[in-house]
């Protein structure tokens, strides 16, 4: 079991913006030089001399939204018409015809996640062709391993749609709440009920999905640690598998709808690291552990068992339990991992549609890795999911020296040992209980990209 130590103060001092890492290199450094045709030529490299046995991720982004959530940072389309949907499923479903050209029909999708926006948009029948689609060119399995997910929006769901979404293969959901403080819920205009919300947990159970995950969002307007801990003993009494725990970045200038917040609302920042300090506590003190970021798990969930075994990655949904899968990512603004590359497609629909109507990819910037690139990721990917990075073992497997080539990183980690955060010898570098809270500034370190210029454009680490 891990032990993680929230040390206030140690916190407080490294509490600077840097990236997620569910990328390396992260978005910043994607570019338009990175073509459709570069994407293409990677994708057919991937399938690789045994595709059966090289398996797929695939990430389908449904951007529309009924309503407005004034803290969203994510790509959507707000809009009360169905039929927005149908048209946007024309053009999808021509992508997906496209992508699965690229790749070998034998490789197995192992994961499959539909995330927005609000998947739950689509109804009965737009989510069939969605699935005909998705079916007739990828190799979607019935394997009781797979991980077929969805992110539900409990405002629009009914009694019909889970057992629906269990009929059509999906095994796995996220369960939006962010806070069910109705002044909170105001403020953010996203109100819900709680006795409804919760109601699908139980009903998710029932109904075969085998694992029900709640996000949850700290540093809203009106939160305090007293009325954020109601929202997160409701949630812990109905015992979801897993609870992710946001820190909302307050970005205006990035991202419009944060403007209709009242910025005089929000916590202070000593209040808002009061309550995540408190929301750990307590889901500690409930049984559940703590897996890194912002994640946190039952015993028993198969994110503990991957921990625990070795087997964690990070990707675009965060924290996984698959290895290190390529990512075919379908959709306005979906970003894909395949081989040793990062792409991105079009995030506007004016551009969107008539590139796929052409014959064409959607892709309009990526990254090609270099191999300093993937040593750099391996090194930053080994700190956050398993807390070691092994100079030997890293060593053999790039064929480098380690100490030697990151002298300088090993360097600057001397200022992180100082303090607590990390454990070095003359085999590896070691995460400290008091640097699990800080896996974020121990990665940086790791960086090669990072610029002080550039770290305004990431969010907060706590």
């Amino acid at each position: 079991m891990l032990t993680a130590v929230f040390d206030r103060e140690l916190i407080q001092r490294y509490d600077g913006r840097g990236p997620r890492y569910t990328s390396y290199p992260t978005a910043v450094q994607f570019h338009e030089g990175f073509t459709a045709d570069d994407y293409a030529r990677v994708a057919a490299e991937s399938n690789g001399e045994d595709p059966a046995s090289n398996p797929l991720s695939v990430y389908v982004h449904i951007p529309f939204c009924h309503s407005l959530c004034y803290y969203c940072g994510c790509h959507k389309i707000v809009s009360r018409h169905q039929y927005s949907a149908d048209e946007y499923l024309d053009y999808l479903l021509e992508e997906i015809r496209l992508q699965g050209a690229l790749f070998d029909r034998r490789r197995p999708v192992a994961q499959l996640h539909f995330g927005g926006g609000t998947p739950t948009f689509l109804t009965e029948a737009q989510f069939d062709r969605l699935m005909d689609g998705l079916s007739t060119h990828f190799n979607l399995v019935g394997d009781p391993e797979r991980e077929y997910s969805i992110e539900v929006d409990p405002r629009s769901t009914d009694l019909s749609t889970l057992p629906y979404l269990s009929s059509i293969g999906l095994n796995r959901l996220s369960l939006g709440v962010q806070d069910f403080d109705p002044e909170v819920q105001k403020t953010v205009n996203r109100l819900q009920s709680r006795s409804g919300t919760l109601a699908l947990v139980s009903q998710a159970r029932a109904h075969g999905f085998g694992s029900v995950s709640v996000d949850l969002i700290y540093g809203l307007p009106l939160q305090t640690a007293e009325r954020f801990l109601k929202t997160v003993d409701a949630v812990a009494e109905a015992r979801p598998d897993r609870l992710a725990i946001y820190s909302y970045a307050h970005l205006p200038r990035m991202f419009r709808a944060q403007r209709l917040i009242r910025e005089e609302q929000l916590p202070s920042a000593a209040e808002k690291l009061r309550l995540f300090q408190k929301t750990v506590e307590r889901l500690t003190d409930l049984g559940y552990e703590y897996i890194g970021m912002d994640h946190f798990a039952l015993p028993q969930d198969d994110l503990v068992k991957a921990r625990d075994q070795g087997t964690l990655h990070r990707n675009f949904q965060g924290y996984s339990t698959h290895a290190d899968l390529d990512l075919v990512g379908l959709g306005l603004s979906a970003i894909g991992k395949v081989g040793p590359s990062y792409a991105q497609n079009l995030k506007l629909r004016k551009d969107y549609y008539p590139t796929v109507e052409s014959g064409r990819l959607p892709v309009f910037r990526g990254v090609a890795c270099t191999e300093e690139d993937l040593l750099r990721r391996h090194v930053i990917h080994a700190l956050m999911c398993g807390g070691v990075a092994d100079y030997e073992a890293i060593g053999e497997r790039f064929g480098i020296d380690f100490r030697a080539h990151f002298s300088d990183e090993l360097k600057r980690l001397e200022v992180l040992e100082a303090d607590g955060l990390v454990a070095m010898d003359s085999r590896r570098v070691t995460v400290t209980p008091k640097g699990w809270f800080l896996l974020r500034p121990i990665a940086m370190s790791f960086d090669a990209y990072l610029g002080g210029a550039q770290q305004g454009g990431f969010s907060k680490v706590i």
